[in-house]
């Protein structure tokens, strides 16, 4: 079954979560490629809503952020074409098949690369190694079709251990609105991204994919996001907080994730303090540090970034915005009594940025820090 190729990189919470019986549920899948020499991202984004397909906003849809930051929608209505694997990645969608063939009639599953693209006129499919689709929109002409291998390298955790939660161990439990895991904080993609009839091959392009669920997106939150630095090819970091539910009640959280050259530097709230000023747009300034290390990062953009849908109450809507085109330093240091010492500075003019959630009409300055 492709999606256990690479077993020991499988991190918790790869399985579908909906636990077919509640209504009010929702489910998100984040794939990213970005092509270094030409400067560019593809970024494709997964969704389905209350999949018992008994509310108002029940649905799927397939989202691609692609070159310039250009953005393409489309919706899979029907929730009863949708499937994933409960115990590991694995998950798609089918809008419409060829021939006499019916959604209604044949079973969603995983298939084999060349059936998908005989049997499937619009829809994707992907798991932790393969990932193709096709959508094309009549009313606009747009157009998209992709098919990829990946390798693993990093999951969410040291190289050659157990991988982690992203949210650490309480995850498993359904206290935080909603759940978040990296899936794979850095891989290699070969294959090629067919984008409104160009086509664009690539061979260990930088990949990433993460994944979100629950019933409630947070209130507000930020994230950078950067595998593809300048003169440092293994090297990934996944950075972000929000205002999250728990039990009812509203908390402020963040985190800083580093994977480099097989190491794991943690800084999340139960071993960490963390710190941010974010604005509105254009600045995401975050510092971090722990009892061994500490982190400043500091991502900019001069671009006007796109709007993004998320889940929200009412459905699918407009309530983020993002460029794949942010500049990023990162500073990574050893801390040794009241000194510390460089362990790597790195940058990037490839890094994900992101606001969204309730309305940023001032910067956003918070801390999170350890109480143990």
């Amino acid at each position: 079954m492709p999606g256990f190729a690479n077993a020991p990189l499988q991190t918790p919470h790869s399985g579908y979560h909906w636990d077919t019986i509640s209504d009010r549920f929702f489910e998100g899948w984040y794939y990213r490629v970005t092509l270094p020499d030409i400067g560019q991202t593809f970024a494709f984004m997964y969704s389905i809503e209350d999949p018992t397909g008994t509310q108002p906003y029940n649905g799927g849809a397939a989202q691609i952020l692609g070159p310039n930051d250009e953005y393409f929608c489309r919706t899979f209505p029907d929730v009863r074409t949708f499937w994933a694997w409960r115990h590991a990645l694995g998950l798609g969608h089918w809008r419409q098949l060829k021939g006499k063939d019916s959604p209604l009639t044949v079973l969603p599953r995983y298939l084999e690369p060349a059936d998908f693209n005989h049997s499937v006129q619009e829809g994707y499919q992907a798991t932790a190694t393969w990932h193709q689709g096709v959508l094309h929109d009549p009313g606009t002409g747009q157009s998209a079709r992709w098919q990829y291998t990946i390798k693993p390298v990093y999951g969410w955790g040291p190289a050659n251990s157990p991988q982690q939660s992203t949210a650490g161990w309480l995850s498993f439990l359904p206290i935080f609105e909603p759940g978040w895991q990296i899936l794979q904080a850095h891989g290699l993609a070969t294959g090629e991204i067919e984008w409104q009839g160009k086509c664009y091959a690539f061979q260990d392009a930088p990949t990433y994919s993460e994944k979100n669920w629950g019933r409630a997106f947070p209130k507000k939150w930020f994230w950078l996001n950067c595998n593809s630095f300048i003169d440092e090819p293994d090297l990934a970091l996944t950075a972000g907080g929000g205002k999250r539910g728990i039990l009812g009640w509203m908390e402020s959280a963040a985190l800083v994730g580093i994977h480099y050259q097989g190491q794991f530097y943690e800084f999340v709230p139960w071993n960490a303090e963390v710190c941010w000023q974010i604005e509105p747009w254009g600045c995401w300034q975050m510092q971090a540090r722990n009892s061994e290390y500490e982190v400043e990062l500091t991502g900019t953009t001069n671009k006007p970034g796109t709007p993004l849908r998320a889940p929200t109450p009412k459905g699918l809507d407009f309530c983020c915005r993002d460029t794949m085109h942010g500049k990023l330093t990162l500073q990574l240091r050893k801390r040794q009594g009241l000194r510390s010492s460089l362990i790597l500075e790195a940058q990037s003019h490839l890094c994900g940025l992101e606001v969204g959630g309730e309305p940023w009409d001032k910067p956003w300055q918070s801390l999170a820090r350890y109480l143990g």
